[in-house]
């Protein structure tokens, strides 16, 4: 009925169009944000949906290198998740200090 392969094409070209369409409006959240905290959760979801377009590659290009590119890439994020939030939780914490021409230290 169906030719070998033609289900996990249609699986991956859907996949990308999927990951395509999120990556565009989380762009245009990270353009949009009214603070801070919506900015970092926009590139937060467009690192991971970056990781789900490298693991795609690798299916469809059936090249197992993408998946190390994927993993790297994942970790990467996580840090700089992390470090964007501590920022953030500094930047708050200091804010009524800047307001007061104040030092915070």
């Amino acid at each position: 009925m169906f030719e070998e392969g033609y289900i996990l094409d249609l699986a991956t070209r859907f996949g990308f169009l999927s990951v395509t369409a999120a990556m565009a409006v989380a762009f245009i959240r990270l353009i949009i944000g009214k603070s801070l905290a919506d900015r970092v959760v926009a590139l937060d979801l467009i690192t991971v949906l970056a990781v789900a377009f490298c693991g795609l590659f690798a299916i469809s290009a059936d090249h197992a290198a993408f998946i190390d590119v994927a993993i790297a890439l994942a970790l990467v994020a996580f840090l700089a998740t992390v470090a964007f939030a501590r920022f953030a939780e500094r930047w708050e914490r200091e804010r009524p200090l800047r307001k007061n021409g104040k030092s915070h230290r």
